[in-house]
């Protein structure tokens, strides 16, 4: 029979406290366990107060918001499980204290009213965590019992798609006691430290410490006060359109719900409800673990590929022009877009997960692309329009030819941004690709059409005298990368951006050798130098290595082989610098001056006008 929603004030103690047969779940479109020991420093300073004003009152933490199931034995969370998660590892390493504890007072005659309470919140705590009735734990803490009670109990199972780490609370909890937790846990290959542990243990052992730092008897102050005099309500739902539509509206956890929390919860509830939630589960894993890759490579996440979902939709729908033919680039909010503006898109679940996912692929594919890595680091908006292109193609068809010229007329229009005063808001940029979109997403509109439409827009509204200038005159660090990128092109060399790379003073623009380096480069004086030092001709990309080891070296020394164990242009992969070592390796003493850093800017002005306009 369809039960109504039932909320409840309930303690914590209580609220955590299942049936035999009950337990939480975590569903699989909700987020990964992302609390942080900032979030448990917070919570555990909260607690701290409370405790520390001595009030009668009790502490409330919020709404959680439950979806039963199954004859209420499945208790989903669908708004809580963070600050669900976060009290059982906080019960836990209070319970391996107060296990110690209890040994400490236990042959203390004067503080066996203490012992006693200790043994009682023993008992409070491994009722909840383990569903262990009082006369089964013992009255202190005994190894083999207590294992035995630790290992049969599962109080939450987790189905998210996005969490990689499932079992690392069950692990924790089944520990017997700091030690055996931290053997047993999952250590992340290649991180270090801290960092090789998960959130799970990482809060526990931040727990586990600060309760450390208290006295026997505030110990058992605060986990009377936890289990007992902190609140939560607990909204309980028994349709899950129903409790999802609250999520929705309720953040109580302390974090804000991103919007692709949210889309996920209605796509999965939609899902469901055409008998393919199984289908769509296994494909938004999939969609999870490739934007998982792509937020790790700074290429895009979930939310940045449903963003770039909606831009497509809207062009290929012409949602962005009026009936007049005039473009609109006022931009829905993501959220409101998916559940309210064009509700159609939640309506297809799979079809849609189907799409990102290849959308996500080309993206891991085209991010290799050397033009893609110099494009990104002008503007995170070229993603948006690039998409709408990429929606014609699947992945496997994508090649860098196919989509070359498209990334670079980007690159132009982008590079011009960098040099003039005008915001991307303005005509010129976002009100023109807005209106480019809807060509872009139209696959009987040819990629020579559209280039047409770059070219005639960059000539119509820029001189092509005025941005050579405007780059001779350029002292910022995007065009060094856009420089080295079309070098390699003329040159007709090789060129990738690489992992760990730093932009170059040729001539040093600090260091102890400065006054003699000026002198060297025939530089008058200080005001003249500091026009002239961050010219884009005196920049160049170099590897970390090589730059951290040449430091603030004199040119001939930093295009010579070898200084001591040092090395120097002569070991870059990067053209500028290799075409550097060519020239001048074999001068016995070669200098550079402020002519060749002019002459070097001229050629690049040169270069990236002749890009943007010829």
């Amino acid at each position: 029979m369809a039960k109504n929603i039932e909320p409840k004030l309930r303690k914590i103690g209580d609220y955590l406290k299942l049936e035999d047969d009950a337990v939480f779940t975590i569903p699989e479109y909700q987020r990964a366990y992302s609390w942080g020991t900032e979030n448990c420093d917070k919570l555990w300073q909260d607690i701290n107060d409370f405790v520390a004003s001595d009030s009668k009152d009790r502490y409330f933490f919020g709404t959680i918001i439950v979806n039963c199931q199954n004859d209420d034995t499945k208790y989903g969370l669908i708004d809580g499980q963070q600050r669900t998660t976060t009290f059982l590892l906080l019960l836990k390493a209070l319970l391996v204290r107060i296990n110690v504890a209890i040994g400490k007072t236990a042959s203390d005659e004067e503080s066996e009213g203490l012992c006693r309470g200790l043994k009682e919140r023993r008992r409070r705590i491994m009722g909840i965590l383990y569903r262990a009735e009082t006369e089964d734990i013992p009255d202190t803490p005994e190894f083999e019992k207590d294992a035995a009670i630790y290992k049969d109990a599962v109080i939450l199972e987790n189905y998210s798609i996005n969490e990689r780490y499932k079992t690392e609370l069950e692990t924790i909890l089944r520990s017997t006691d700091y030690v055996s937790a931290e053997t047993s846990v999952v250590k992340i290959p290649y991180k270090q430290k801290e960092n090789k542990y998960t959130n799970f243990f990482r809060n526990f052992k931040f727990f586990y410490e600060k309760i450390g730092e208290l006295s026997e008897s505030e110990l058992n102050s605060i986990a009377k006060a936890i289990t007992d005099n902190c609140e939560v309500i607990e909204i309980k739902s028994w349709q899950v359109e129903q409790a999802i539509t609250m999520f929705n509206s309720l953040n109580s956890d302390g974090l804000p719900l991103y919007d692709s929390d949210i889309i996920s919860a209605k796509l999965y509830a939609e899902a469901e409800a055409q008998g393919k939630g199984k289908e769509f589960t296994e494909l938004w894993k999939e969609f999870s673990d490739l934007t998982n890759d792509l937020k790790v490579m700074g290429v895009a996440s979930i939310d940045s590929i449903l963003m770039q979902q909606m831009y497509y939709t809207r062009a290929f729908n012409k949602e962005t022009l009026s009936e007049g033919g005039s473009i609109n680039v006022t931009t829905p909010g993501l959220r409101r877009y998916f559940t309210e503006i064009n509700k159609d898109l939640i309506k297809h679940p799979v079809e849609l997960t189907t799409g990102m996912i290849n959308l996500a692929k080309i993206w891991k594919k085209v991010s290799e692309y050397p033009i893609t890595q110099v494009l990104f680091k002008f503007n995170e908006n070229t993603k948006l329009f690039l998409a709408g292109y990429f929606y014609r193609f699947d992945e496997k068809d994508i090649t860098e030819d196919t989509i070359k010229e498209l990334l670079e007329s980007m690159l132009r229009l982008f590079t011009i941004l960098e040099l003039v005063d005008t915001g991307y808001s303005s005509k010129n940029f976002k009100t023109f690709l807005f209106g480019e979109e809807v060509k872009l997403v139209d696959s009987s509109v040819s990629m020579d059409d559209i280039k047409k439409d770059f070219d005639s827009h960059l000539k119509a509204n820029w001189n092509r005298e005025a941005i050579k200038d405007a780059i001779k005159d350029y002292d910022g660090h995007m065009l060094v990368y856009l420089n080295e990128y079309l070098f390699a092109k003329e040159k007709g060399l090789s060129f990738a951006l690489g992992n760990k790379y730093d932009i170059e003073h040729i001539m040093p623009a600090s260091g102890s050798n400065l006054q003699e380096i000026r002198k060297d480069a025939e530089i008058t004086s200080e005001e003249e130098f500091r026009g002239i030092v961050n010219k884009l001709g005196n920049k160049i990309l170099l590897e970390e290595r090589i730059n951290r080891a040449i430091g603030n070296e004199w040119f001939r020394t930093k295009v010579s082989t070898k200084l001591e164990d040092k090395t120097g242009y002569v070991d870059s992969t990067y053209p500028l610098a290799k075409e550097l070592v060519s020239k001048y390796r074999n001068d016995s003493k070669p200098y550079w001056k402020k002519a060749d850093i002019n002459s070097a800017t001229e050629r690049a002005a040169e270069r990236i006008a002749a890009f943007i306009f010829d």
